[in-house]
């Protein structure tokens, strides 16, 4: 047994050597925070869909989010082949509420032939952000794609630095959630700064909102909007609390609380306590800012919206932007009865909202943002259909960086460091890479939103309207999203003026695919010559026989009718052959 006393050596070794590579490597936190073992879940992972096959689950059982979804949005994030092969396996004409989006055979935007096309399209929203209001600093946000508010505190410090890297990359917005502005949000991405009812970041000693710091975190960051958080799909009118072990020295810093106490969020914010004040407060953020500014929530009790949209058209005074949170939304923490069965999910709510500022000619007015499982192109088709003009992505796009799905966020255990303040863990993440791996996300779902306008024929997902879906009722029965929701006709769409301007725009950002353009060959000359004449490289019978066809950014065809068989043989009427000129066999 010789080769036994070598062998085991030689086996302790390259255990070590693989050991060490995990633990310098930077691509996978789950293999440098767990050297060897972490292997294994990658292992289980590739034979996981046969596995779930014949053993445990189907691709689209698991909860939050599906097997498929997932993999989209990994092999997303990671510019892999995101495709599925074989069709469908949804149980499509047996899914009540199954959506389905109708394309059109002909429209006003052409798909581009190359399947690359779209990853660099920036997808501006339809509507300027605070430009109804004329509000100081009113822009066109770049991208109808937002990264949501997840807090440095709920997430890592390498996890937010790692989204900011990616929204700067991206070209889109990144908005700060609740727990103020640090120092891993200032890599580059523009900011939407949300203020919760502790006021972080902007709050005093005793914790009331102070707008001289407001100004100050405005001015020392690339903040381009402030968003005032209601609630939270995932637990509204819910009161949150940070424990003392939690509150780091950053953690303290950014939100301006003392080091190494429990930080307690109120359930209600103490600026305002009716629609009235509230407006007031919004006009004050925005005169003092100069930036647009919004609200977000979830959606319960209609009252709340009916008196704010009866007071915005009454006095003049309104909100920006509108985010909507959908009750299947995530969160960090919160009790199961809250994330299970309080408020409504995304398309009910929002199809409940929409009405209230569309009966009073408001909808044109405001930006409506909504977020709720809204990172997967189905979802967010459907969001645009019924009148989203932007998305704000969270658990898609930490999918996109690394997380797992392990649901440990409440734990402090989240094994791939997103969602953890434990040190081992969160320097398994690595901020640069997996920032690259988030733009990628962002940039194909904006890539796949664009394919899906150009095959319902709109040149923007935003021009998508509620016709252009489709509810299933079963195998025999099918009902426009309009009449599910009992939209009116114009409902979900831009006023006129933004339509055309972002028609404008998108005809200059992106291709609008191939275009056919005939070129004629010329007449014979005045003297009856019947000899063969060229047109370009194209060379063309005495009659005028061939016709060539240019596609933009392509070959030339050449289209030309079969010979007519010898008489006697028989009528047959052969269409004609479109080739590429100089294709081999040809002679013109």
């Amino acid at each position: 047994m010789r080769w036994a006393r070598h062998a085991v050596p030689a086996a302790v070794t390259a255990l070590a050597a693989l050991a060490a590579r995990d633990l310098l490597q930077r691509e996978h936190a789950l293999r440098r925070n767990f050297p060897l073992l972490g292997r294994a879940r990658y292992l289980l992972e590739s034979v996981g869909p046969e596995l779930r096959q014949y053993i445990v689950a189907g691709n689209n059982e698991e909860r939050p989010f599906t097997r498929d979804q997932r993999r989209w949005v990994y092999a997303s994030a990671k510019r892999q082949n995101n495709y599925f092969g074989f069709g469908t396996d949804n149980d499509i004409e047996y899914t009540p509420g199954y959506p389905v989006i109708k394309h059109r055979t002909f429209g006003r935007a052409v798909p581009a032939s190359t399947p690359t096309i779209g990853h660099e399209v920036r997808l501006p929203a339809a509507k300027v952000l605070g430009g109804a209001r004329r509000r100081t600093h009113a822009f066109r946000p770049e991208s109808v794609v937002t990264i949501s508010g997840m807090s440095f505190g709920s997430l890592s410090g390498p996890a937010v630095e790692a989204l900011n890297r990616g929204a700067a990359i991206a070209g889109c917005l990144h908005n700060t959630g609740e727990g103020g502005l640090s120092a891993y949000h200032r890599h580059g991405g523009e900011l939407i700064l949300q203020l919760g009812t502790a006021y972080f970041g902007c709050r005093d000693d005793q914790g009331r909102f102070d707008l001289a710091r407001l100004k100050e975190a405005v001015a020392g960051a690339p903040v381009r909007a402030l968003e005032i958080k209601l609630s939270q799909g995932a637990k509204p009118s819910l009161g949150g609390l940070l424990p003392a072990a939690k509150v780091s020295a950053e953690i303290a810093a950014s939100r301006g609380i003392p080091i190494g106490r429990d930080c307690v969020s109120p359930s209600r914010h103490a600026e305002f306590s009716d629609c009235d004040s509230l407006l007031d407060w919004v006009e004050l953020l925005a005169a003092e800012t100069g930036l647009p500014v919004g609200i977000k929530s979830a959606v319960g009790d209609l009252d709340f919206w009916t008196e704010l949209a009866d007071l915005m058209r009454d006095t003049g005074r309104g909100v920006d932007f509108v985010t909507i949170d959908g009750g299947e939304g995530g969160t960090g923490a919160a009790p199961l009865i809250f994330t299970d069965s309080v408020s409504l999910p995304f398309q009910q709510g929002f199809a409940r909202v929409y009405p209230v500022f569309a009966e009073r000619d408001l909808h044109e007015q405001v930006v409506f943002v909504g977020s709720g499982k809204l990172g997967l192109p189905d979802n967010a088709v459907v969001a645009f259909a019924l009148g989203c003009d932007m998305l704000a992505v969270g658990r898609e796009a930490m999918l996109a960086i690394g997380c797992i799905q392990a649901q440990k966020c409440h734990a402090d255990t989240c094994p791939t460091g997103v969602a953890t303040q434990n040190a081992w863990l969160t320097r398994g993440l690595h901020p640069a890479s997996k920032a690259v791996r988030a733009a990628h996300y962002i940039k194909t779902l904006r890539r796949d939103l664009m394919k899906v306008a150009e095959a319902c024929g709109v040149e923007h997902p935003g021009l998508i309207d509620a016709d252009a879906v489709e509810i299933l009722g079963g195998r025999t029965s099918a009902t426009p999203l309009r009449e599910v929701y009992g939209y009116r006709p114009g409902w979900g769409l831009p006023s006129a003026a933004d339509r055309k301007a972002v028609v404008e725009l998108m005809s200059t950002e992106a291709p609008q695919g191939a275009v056919l353009r005939r070129h004629r060959p010329p007449r014979a000359d005045a003297g009856g010559h019947t000899g063969r004449r060229r047109c370009g490289p194209v060379e063309v019978g005495p009659h005028g026989g061939s016709a060539a066809w240019r596609v933009s950014g392509g070959p030339r065809l050449l289209l030309r009718r079969r010979r007519r068989p010898p008489r006697g043989v028989g009528s047959v009427s052969l269409p004609p052959r479109v080739v590429p000129v100089g294709s081999r066999g040809w002679t013109g």
